[in-house]
């Protein structure tokens, strides 16, 4: 990938390494001083978007930050089955990757997508995390429950990119950096805040048709199967039973409240609104930076 060696002064003093885990090979940067922080990045973006909150991070954590499968740099399953795109097989490749790396508890933080393999791999695992933070997202599952007209408008891209395999591929690989360019900029509280460097390796990812097939099926497992994992955990009354930290952007992608809606699914959270809209670790680095120091303190 030979993107892959772009963009180092965003991360300096941080390694860069690959871990297979089976049927994916997750490209990692890892660096910092601390106990184990596992940062997991969302859509159309890749680890680069932590690249703002990383270094203050870094005084006070030893960070893991993922390409999760299919995206950036990491490679998933050729002519992948749209369960190996699952929050649950993503968030197994992170219990492998942090095994290989030497860890077994850990702090775990996600933004959008990321955010959506975070509270599955908590809820999966919670013998590993040991305090959760998400970031402009509420369950998938009550998410798909919400969605009226109003909310499908807003959110049009989960319809779409649930479409079956090749429709909404042929229509992004047909001009992927306007996709890229679109989807960020909906969704930015403020226009022009997201650094120029960043926005390159996102649309250099999207121009890799493997990238856009990925998230595609991670779309498409987000109206399925991981509704079907969502359910079961609700039925069975499970919860996200460590401290867990709920942030948003005030002008982000949610139209309710987040924190009435995860306070049922996790007895001890806690959060807040931050004054920018989806990206808020982009968008608001300092607040962000500090609202998540404060918490896995």
């Amino acid at each position: 990938m030979p993107w892959l060696m772009c963009h180092g002064g965003m991360f300096d003093g941080f390694d860069t390494e690959q871990i297979d885990v089976g049927d994916a090979t997750i490209n990692l940067r890892h660096g910092g001083q601390g106990p184990p922080l596992l940062l997991l990045h969302g859509h159309p973006q890749t680890h680069i978007t932590w690249h703002r909150v990383a270094p203050r991070l870094a005084e006070h954590f030893t960070l893991v930050i993922p390409d999760l499968r299919g995206h950036g740099a990491s490679v998933g399953p050729a002519d992948p089955e749209t369960a190996e795109y699952s929050n649950r097989a993503m968030a197994d490749d992170m219990v492998e990757v942090m095994a290989e790396l030497g860890y077994d508890s850990y702090r775990l933080a996600g933004h959008d997508r990321g955010g959506r393999v975070a509270y599955r791999y908590t809820l999966d695992h919670p013998d590993r995390i040991s305090q959760l933070a998400t970031l402009d997202i509420v369950p998938t599952l009550e998410m798909a429950e919400r969605m009226d007209y109003r909310l499908a408008r807003r959110m049009f891209h989960w319809l779409f990119l649930a479409q079956p395999h090749p429709l909404p591929e042929t229509v992004i690989t047909a001009d992927p950096d306007y996709y890229v360019d679109h989807m960020v900029g909906r969704w930015l509280g403020s226009d022009g805040v997201i650094d120029p460097d960043a926005m390159d390796a996102y649309r250099r990812a999207f121009r890799d048709e493997r990238v856009v097939r990925a998230a595609c099926e991670d779309y498409r497992a987000g109206l399925s199967v991981d509704l079907d994992h969502d359910r079961t955990s609700r039925d069975a009354g499970a919860t996200i039973d460590v401290p867990m930290l709920a942030i948003w952007g005030a002008e982000g992608t949610l139209p309710f409240d987040p924190l009435t809606i995860w306070e049922t699914w996790a007895p001890s959270v806690r959060g807040r609104p931050i004054d920018c809209g989806h990206f808020v670790m982009e968008e608001a680095p300092a607040e962000t930076a500090e609202a998540l120091i404060s918490f896995f303190q």
